[in-house]
């Protein structure tokens, strides 16, 4: 047919005419419209400013109480002598010379006792890695990868654990901070818990507590993934796998905020995005573990690149060797009190840390790390002082508490609410049967939330994990 057209120009042309005549007359094809955009109230939010499991942490009932006679040390530094406390409604009312009770109130004489706040643990990993020590509640550590910020440490808290009343009992601690473990560069996301009786973690959850993100810097990360081959087997491949991860998260909190703000399909969730989107987003705070100095200047430098804020490192044994940018970078410490030399990158580790750090003005604070040593953090601040005073410095037992505290609770975010004895504040509160940094001190006393939770004296008030329940001496203070 082409070679006939060829031949005929005219029959070409009078075909052409044909074809343009009958698009002429046949009607327009419809357009596709584009589709309405979302109204911005009806977008998905920013996943990270979501909590897909909330608490439900409601407080035990208690009476209005008052302590009289007592010494008060009041956790931001302030000790009186012989006063009392009242705390009512689950907050802390009045301190003072002259305080009245009200009608109804139970009165407890404090003569030659000492009231604190409650002690906050912000390294534990009770629940997580819990007693008895066995492979099946071995659940703190996934060593399958060393990016694994889409974990929730509460997924693996074990709430019968017996660990919970014995720093209760024996260590006076009401609220902790549960990590997962140190193998992985992320580790994911910390749970923050009252130190209650509960059937369900979400039941001991700290109201709006912030979450946190565990890190890991130095030997941990290289020693696990080296040994099997893999990336990072060095420092600067602990920083190079941290970068990559950081920048991704960039990238993705971009495509969200971008969605929010333009609307369209939103962006594929990513569980581990979501939690380091939620740092740079200043919602999620970072609790890093790191050891020696040079790796936690290395980690301050990385958090301004990306523009994210540590929170507070912890064990960092060499702190003392860079209070200075600690101060001027905001950031807290948690140490051990005279731990270190256990590995070599904790050989230049010295008891003296935490007093030469006060000494600077650091935000300093004692941690656990394990359910043992949970169960005296009074003595071992108690530790601290003590070597502080041997190399002339000269830490205030007051000031000192703060270390257990007020300063935890700041490292925690959730200062505005407890960590002090100051009025409208949570009434986590101690009863200590002497001084609290001695080594024969023990709680009498403990109260949640205004709640009576431990009694020394009353053996109905003496909390049991369900897993001892029937088991020889379950409930008697160990």
């Amino acid at each position: 047919m082409v070679a006939a057209l060829r031949a005929r120009p005219s029959a070409l042309l009078a075909l052409a005419g044909a074809l343009l005549a009958s698009c002429a007359a046949a009607p327009a094809a419809p357009v596709a419209s584009a589709a309405p955009p979302v109204a911005a109230s009806a977008r998905v939010g920013l996943p990270w400013n979501t909590d897909p499991f909330p608490s439900t942490y409601r407080r035990y009932p208690g009476a209005p109480t008052l302590i009289r006679n007592v010494t008060i040390i009041d956790g931001d530094g302030g000790r009186i002598d012989g006063r009392s406390l009242l705390f009512a409604d689950g907050a802390i009312v009045a301190l003072g010379r002259d305080v009245a009770a009200p009608a109804g109130a139970v009165i407890i004489d404090g003569a030659g006792k000492w009231v604190t706040p409650g002690i906050i643990d912000v390294h534990a990993h009770i629940g997580a890695m819990s007693s008895p020590n066995t492979a099946s509640l071995a659940d703190g550590n996934d060593i399958t990868n060393p990016v694994t910020p889409g974990l929730w440490v509460e997924h693996s808290v074990w709430p019968q654990d017996p660990n919970f009343e014995r720093v209760l009992t024996k260590g006076g601690v009401t609220t902790m901070q549960i990590l997962p473990g140190s193998a992985n560069l992320f580790g994911g996301r910390s749970v923050v818990v009252k130190n209650v009786p509960a059937a369900t973690v979400q039941a001991m959850k700290f109201p709006g507590a912030p979450y946190g993100l565990k890190m890991a810097c130095g030997e941990n990360p290289k020693r696990f993934y080296g040994g099997v081959g893999r990336m990072p087997s060095t420092r600067m491949g602990n920083m190079a796998v941290d970068r990559e991860n950081w920048a991704k998260a960039t990238e993705y909190k971009r495509r969200w905020e971008r969605y929010l703000a333009t609307g369209g399909e939103p962006p594929a969730r990513d569980l581990a995005m979501d939690t380091l989107a939620g740092v740079l987003d200043g919602k999620i705070l970072v609790q890093n573990h790191c050891y020696r100095a040079e790796d936690m200047g290395h980690v301050i430098d990385m958090a301004k690149e990306f523009g994210y804020h540590v929170s507070v490192f912890h064990h960092a044994l060499e702190a003392y060797k860079i209070a200075a940018l600690l101060e001027q970078n905001d950031i807290c410490v948690a140490a051990f009190a005279d731990q270190f030399g256990f590995k070599m990158e904790a050989n230049d580790g010295t008891d003296a840390n935490i007093a030469l750090l006060a000494k600077a003005g650091t935000c300093v604070m004692i941690h656990s790390d394990e359910h043992n040593a949970a169960r005296r953090l009074n003595q071992e601040v108690a530790k601290a002082v003590a070597t502080g005073r041997r190399m002339g410095i000269d830490i205030p037992e007051a000031e000192a508490w703060k270390f257990l505290s007020s300063n935890p609770a700041k490292g925690l975010g959730i200062s505005d609410r407890t960590g002090s004895l100051k009025p409208g504040k949570m009434a986590d509160v101690v009863l200590w049967n002497g001084d609290p940094f001695s080594v024969y001190t023990r709680p009498e006393k403990v109260w949640i939330d205004g709640a009576l939770l431990f009694d020394a004296m009353d053996p109905a008030r003496r909390p049991v994990s369900d897993f001892e329940i029937g088991q020889p001496h379950a409930g008697v203070v160990k």
